[in-house]
């Protein structure tokens, strides 16, 4: 129900609209009537009326500086005035602020009813049209997140309708990264420089965004932080230049976003920070992705289940001994391909050259070929299991002193990686397993250490900025207050 109220001097003219209007019968509560100016606002102020009826003459303050108050602070509130036959400028002045409608006195019971249903008829016009602008509103969000979503799917052929929906802004997007989190709940905020649109597919909780410029610091700021606080982790793939490369970085970012929850870490991982091996496709299938995640983790447990999938998979799909062959070939070279980003002698397992392409040729039945495979996937296993164990205290040791020699350039992960010798992704999970932290938070915490130093003997927060390999001030100090608990200007001082 509507909510009412009426300020008036005249005492017969409130009595006669409390009791001569039959306000019910409009959907209207009639909630107070006040005689002046001060009582006017203090009742509008407790009650929150949707409608003011008001004269304009009243003492204390006039009606006309009631109303400005009243819709500065509440907009669209309805307001009615009162006028005489001799206040023309008033009215005038009251038509400027916005007042809804204006009554000549004398004022008479059937002026007040027509006005009201004037009102009505205004009110449920403005309740329409906010209705549909909401379910235009939500139709084309709908419509944008569908066209998103086929981007991401299909690619190039999606692009087309995506433009159309995107409207004029398309031809401004000079790039797209996609992020994927663990669940709902954190919202990218759109920027000037980029256009975020949020999609579901399945379980999985995305954003694509699409950036205006190649300045990414808004972009990254907001991933910086905001994740980690909210418990919640966050994957990113590429920024790529072509549309049509969206693909990539979905895939990307889910890889990302998987390395990281596996590694326990909450907030952002990137593509970048877990690296890639460019002898495997990307184009791979959920399955040849699931039995390479648990080769790179170490988890023979959950390795042989993949394997008990993939054989139910085929043989619910084909039964020509070929097909069958080639795609257990396929699992196996995509496992040696694994185990040799540790080491690449994979190709001697027990000392004895393994051939897989020459010994699955031996096999007679489809039984044999099974049993084979797994037996040839665990030796796979096992074998980059030791190796695992052999050449993670070494080769995590030599990377930390890297690190801590090298902290003031902008080091990345595959530049460590290499410095080792070893696979971007392989290492990054074996550093996480011996140092029980990720490269780059180890990477973090040297520089925090030594830009305290700096600030302690007095340099200048953009100079230790540059010093310990941060180029942007600002993400500078948000990571520093974060790991040191306030801002570095503030510990500089108290030195």
């Amino acid at each position: 129900m509507l909510k009412a109220v009426i300020f008036d001097d005249e005492y017969i003219v409130l009595q006669g609209l409390q009791k001569m209007i039959n306000w019910s019968h409009y959907g209207i509560e009639l909630v107070g009537t006040a005689t002046n100016g001060m009582e006017a606002l203090a009742l509008f102020e407790g009650s929150k009326p949707d409608i003011v009826f008001t004269d304009i003459r009243m003492p204390g303050m006039d009606g006309l500086q009631v109303v400005e108050k009243i819709l500065t602070t509440a907009p669209g509130t309805i307001c009615i005035v009162f006028s005489g036959f001799n206040e023309f400028e008033y009215v005038k002045k009251a038509i400027k602020l916005g007042v809804a409608d204006y009554l000549e006195k004398p004022i008479t019971i059937p002026i007040i009813e027509d006005a009201i249903k004037r009102i009505i008829e205004k009110i449920n016009l403005q309740k329409s049209i906010s209705s549909i602008q909401s379910r235009w509103e939500d139709s084309r969000v709908e419509l944008m997140e569908k066209a998103t979503l086929d981007l991401l799917l299909l690619g190039e052929e999606a692009i087309p309708k995506w433009r159309d929906i995107f409207g004029s802004e398309a031809e401004h997007v000079i790039c797209v990264t996609v992020l994927s989190q663990s669940r709902g709940g954190f919202a990218l905020q759109n920027h000037s420089s980029y256009k975020a649109v949020r999609v579901r597919n399945g379980t999985e909780h995305l954003h694509v965004v699409f950036h205006f410029n190649d300045e990414l610091e808004d972009f990254w700021e907001q991933l910086f932080l905001r994740p980690e606080q909210m418990g919640l982790a966050v994957g990113s793939g590429r920024t790529y230049k072509r549309l049509a490369d969206v693909k990539k970085s979905y895939k990307e970012a889910l890889q990302a976003l998987r390395y990281g929850q596996f590694m326990n870490e909450a907030g952002w991982t990137r593509f970048e920070d877990i690296g890639e091996n460019p002898q495997i496709s990307i184009d791979l299938s959920e399955r040849e992705e699931a039995v390479i995640f648990n080769m790179r983790t170490g988890d023979k447990k959950g390795l042989l289940k993949e394997l008990d999938f993939f054989i139910q998979q085929l043989e619910g799909q084909c039964c020509n001994p070929d097909v069958m062959e080639r795609e257990i070939l396929k699992i196996i070279y995509l496992a040696m391909e694994v185990a040799k980003e540790a080491r690449e002698d994979v190709v001697k397992i027990n000392g004895n050259d393994f051939l897989p392409n020459v010994d699955i040729r031996s096999l007679n039945t489809k039984e044999e070929m099974y049993s084979w495979f797994r037996i040839q996937m665990e030796k796979i296993m096992d074998w980059s299991l030791i190796v695992r164990q052999q050449l993670k205290h070494g080769a995590v040791e030599k990377a930390c002193k890297y690190m801590k020699e090298n902290y003031f350039q902008d080091l990345t992960l595959q530049e460590v990686s290499e410095y080792v010798g070893m696979n971007s992704t392989y290492f990054s999970l074996l550093f996480k397993d011996e140092m029980e932290q990720s490269y780059i938070k180890y990477l973090t915490q040297i520089r925090m250490e030594q830009a305290k130093k700096l600030l302690q003997e007095g340099h200048k927060v953009g100079e230790v900025s540059e010093k310990v390999g941060y180029h942007s001030y600002r993400h500078f100090s948000e990571l520093f207050k974060k790991h040191v608990g306030v801002n570095p200007g503030k510990y500089r001082d108290s030195y």
